[in-house]
C-alpha cells in the first residue's frame, strides 16, 4: 500500500476508530491519542494482500487491543499482602466511637411522612428508609413499576411542598 492509498484509507476509516474508541473511553484526549496510535500501528504492520473489508476488521482488531490495554494499564493496581500492610505498621480499621445524630432532622422527616397520605408515606419509607429497589417496592405494595415511580415521584413532590409550608410557617413565627 503506497501513501496515497494510506492516505485515502485512513480518511475513510479515522471517523469510524475514533468513535469507537471514544465510545470506549469517554474522554475526547484520550481518544485522539488512541486513535492516532493504533493508525500508528497499523502503518507498522500493514499488509499488502488484504482486501479493503479485511482491512477494516484488521483496524478495529488493533482498536479493541489499544482500548483494552489502555484500561488494563489504567486500572492495575498495586498488590501487597495483608503481611506486608501488617508489618508497615498497618493497624487495621479503628472502630470509631459513633456521633451523636442531632434529633431535628429525623423529627422534621417523621413529621413530614406523618403528613402523608398512607400510600406515599408507604413508597418513600421502602425506597428510602428501607432502601428496596423499584421492583422490590412494587412487589411489596402490590403495584406495577411504573405505578411506584409515579408514587415516588408524587410523594416527594408533595413532600417537598409541605417542607416548605413548615419552613414558611416557622419562618413567620420568628
Amino acid at each position: 500500500m503506497d501513501v496515497q492509498e494510506f492516505q485515502r484509507f485512513y480518511e475513510e476509516k479515522f471517523r469510524l476508530i475514533y468513535r469507537y474508541v471514544y465510545s470506549n473511553i469517554g474522554n475526547r484526549e484520550v481518544a485522539e491519542d488512541l486513535t492516532s496510535e493504533i493508525f500508528l500501528k497499523a502503518v507498522s504492520s500493514i499488509d499488502q494482500e488484504r482486501g479493503p473489508y479485511s482491512m477494516q476488521k484488521w483496524l478495529y482488531l488493533i482498536a479493541r487491543t489499544t482500548v483494552a490495554n489502555y484500561w488494563r494499564a489504567h486500572y492495575r493496581a498495586p498488590t501487597s499482602s495483608l503481611d506486608a500492610l501488617l508489618e508497615a505498621g498497618w493497624e487495621g480499621p479503628v472502630e470509631e466511637e459513633p456521633t451523636a445524630i442531632s434529633s431535628e432532622p429525623a423529627e422534621r422527616v417523621r413529621s413530614l411522612l406523618q403528613a402523608l397520605p398512607e400510600q406515599y408515606r408507604e413508597v418513600l419509607t421502602c425506597r428510602f428508609l428501607l432502601n428496596l429497589s423499584i421492583k422490590a417496592t412494587a412487589l411489596r405494595m402490590g403495584l406495577t413499576v411504573a405505578n411506584v415511580k409515579v408514587l415516588q415521584f408524587r410523594a416527594l413532590k408533595r413532600a417537598a411542598d409541605l417542607e416548605r409550608v413548615v419552613t414558611e410557617q416557622q419562618s413567620g413565627a420568628l
